[in-house]
Formats: structure tokens, C-alpha cells, sequence
């Protein structure tokens, strides 16, 4: 299939609407069989549960050209997954991580043409989601709901690409202890544009967000999780129950032990430590990793010692292996790569 005249190498990470997206409506107890549409537009009443109590998941994942020609998406399985647990917690039914799988696939398909080609920088990233459609006015779940997939290509996520970024430990917290900070709800992200826009007028590029129980141990920002390599070479990345299971983390971990020879754990990370740590950088999706030189906790700059300048040389070790496995220049694990053409 013919690519689109787009300016591939140029592409920012933002929407461009592409010609077919997939629909799923849930009433009566199930699922209807599903279906691509040419029209963008979502109609719904005005009292959706989704507009009156934020009933709303998603995830999102990219397809890619690999070196030989393919088509393919990286661990759809687990963004199916994610899916499922998310809708659970928010009490809406769950959208079967193999129909998941062969919708995310039925919309790369049917939008070839925008897949950008391979050494391009660009990507198709892919937008699941799923609300509440029908009225609903008394606080409960709704009844009846819609799943969409659409797809968009981009570029990187944050601008100047692999640049390390400057960022601050925020005032304000993304998450409640036993709340939803472990699903991916749009109320979460929610939560952070008020943080997120305050960071940029100041001169930062993102969030540094503490535990929200005693706001001394390192969580993750608004979009990504954090991922730090310390001054002996250890890949450590924070743990704690109010934090995103990051597919793109939980990848970078395994590269790093199994493709690397590093040793790395997931644990909590005191703020404290932030001094001792050589590197550190921001990984999900939209970013695969994206450096940080600089945070600022108050006024306190702690400076990592990889620089202002470029990734780190063990981030870009992890960045190179796991964008390397991605785009099918090496040889993945078993299951990792779901190959669409």
C-alpha cells in the first residue's frame, strides 16, 4: 500500500485523524461483534457516565516498520491485560485481551498507509479506550459502554528527542494511597495537567511525583515511569502500589538483565538517594526513554552526572536494545513481537 505524503522525520507527537478507527458497543450484558468506521465523531447523550463521573480507561501502543519490511506492534497481549484490570477497578465490563489483540490489529490494517517507514523516527501510535455511553445521573456505574481504537502517527513524544530534560519534584500528588494511581484511568492523567502546565510555565519539562503517603520515596510523572541506573551500574526502577505497571519498564528491566548482563531491581527509591544516582530517565510508550540531566527539588538542583548533553551510556544501551528488538534489528523474546504484515 501507497504511504501517505506526510513529513515523516518532522512529525510532532500530536493527532492526525486517519481514515478508520474500531467500534464496540456493550449493552444488555455483552459485547456487539464489532466494526471499522470512516467517521471520526463520537455521539453521546449528555448525561454519559462518562461526562458526569469520568467512567474511562485506556492504554496506548505503537506499530512499527521493522529492518526487513514487517508491520508490528510490541506485547499487545499486555496492553489488553492492562485494559482489563483497569476496567475492572473502575467497574466497567472487561473487553477480552484477544478480541484486544485482533481490533488493534484490524486498525493497523485498515490505516497501512499511515504506518510511518522504517528509519523514519516516526511511529503509529495507537489509542484503545473505553466509557461509560449512556445516561447516568445517580453515582454508579453506567450500563452501557464503547470501546474505540484509533490510530495517530507521531513523532517523538517530547521535543528535541534524547535531549536530558529538567525536571522538579512536584508540590502536588498524581495519586491517592489505595486509590487508582495503578490503572490506567483518564482521571489520573486528569489529576496532573493542572501539575504539568504549572512545570512548563516554570521552565521544566515534567513531574517528579512523590508517594502521596509520606512523600519521601520516588513514584513516576505525569506520563511515565522513572528508571534510574546507579553509580556501580545498577538499573533500579521505584516501586510501589500506586504506580503504573509500565509495559515499556517491565521490557527495559528484562533487556537489561537478560540482553545486558546487568543486575537491576524494582524497589522504592527514597528521594534521598537521588544524589548517588549516575542516571536516570523517563520510560513508557509515547517516550521508550527519554533522559533526564537535571531535578530540582525546591531550589536543591541535583545534577546527574550523565550530563546535559546526552543519554547516559547505560540508558542508551537499554534505549538502543529495546528500540533494536522493536523495529526487528534483534531477535526478540518469544511473544514480544505480534506481527501485523
Amino acid at each position: 500500500m501507497e504511504k501517505k505524503n506526510i513529513d515523516w522525520s518532522n512529525l510532532g507527537f500530536g493527532y492526525i485523524q486517519t481514515e478508520k478507527r474500531y467500534i464496540s458497543n456493550y449493552k444488555d450484558g455483552a459485547w456487539d461483534e464489532g466494526t471499522l468506521s470512516g467517521d471520526a465523531t463520537v455521539v453521546i447523550n449528555e448525561c454519559a457516565g462518562v461526562l458526569q463521573y469520568a467512567q474511562t480507561v485506556f492504554e496506548g501502543l505503537k506499530a512499527y516498520t521493522t529492518d526487513d519490511g514487517h508491520i508490528v506492534t510490541f506485547r499487545p497481549d499486555l496492553n489488553g491485560e492492562r485494559l482489563e484490570a483497569s476496567a475492572r477497578r473502575l467497574e466497567m465490563p472487561v473487553f477480552p485481551k484477544e478480541r484486544f489483540v485482533q481490533a488493534v490489529t484490524e486498525v493497523v490494517k485498515a490505516n497501512e498507509a499511515y504506518v510511518p517507514p522504517y528509519g523514519s523516527g516516526a511511529t503509529l501510535y495507537i489509542r484503545p479506550y473505553m466509557f461509560g455511553s449512556n445516561p447516568v445521573i445517580g453515582v454508579k456505574p453506567a450500563s452501557e459502554y464503547q470501546f474505540r481504537i484509533f490510530c495517530t502517527p507521531v513523532g517523538p513524544y517530547f521535543k528535541g528527542g534524547a535531549k536530558p530534560l529538567t525536571i522538579r519534584v512536584s508540590d502536588f500528588d498524581r495519586a491517592a494511597p489505595r486509590g487508582t494511581g495503578n490503572i490506567k484511568a483518564g482521571l489520573n492523567y486528569a489529576m496532573s495537567l493542572h501539575a504539568i502546565v504549572s512545570a512548563h510555565e516554570e521552565g521544566y519539562d515534567e513531574n517528579m511525583y512523590l508517594d502521596p503517603a509520606t512523600r519521601s520515596k520516588v513514584e513516576e510523572t505525569g506520563g511515565a515511569n522513572f528508571l534510574f541506573v546507579t553509580k556501580d551500574g545498577k538499573v533500579v526502577t521505584p516501586k510501589s502500589d500506586s504506580i503504573l505497571p509500565s509495559i515499556t519498564r517491565r521490557s527495559l528491566v528484562y533487556v537489561a538483565k537478560e540482553y545486558l548482563g546487568l543486575e537491576a531491581e524494582e524497589r522504592e527509591v527514597d528521594l534521598s538517594e537521588l544524589e548517588d544516582m549516575a542516571e536516570c530517565g523517563l520510560c513508557g510508550t509515547a517516550a521508550v526513554i527519554s533522559p533526564v540531566g537535571k531535578i530540582v527539588d525546591h531550589g536543591r538542583e541535583i545534577c546527574l552526572p550523565s550530563g546535559m548533553a546526552d543519554m547516559g551510556p547505560v540508558t542508551k544501551k537499554l534505549y538502543d536494545t529495546l528500540t533494536g528488538i522493536q523495529m526487528g534489528r534483534i531477535q526478540a523474546p518469544a511473544g514480544w513481537i505480534h506481527v501485523i504484515r
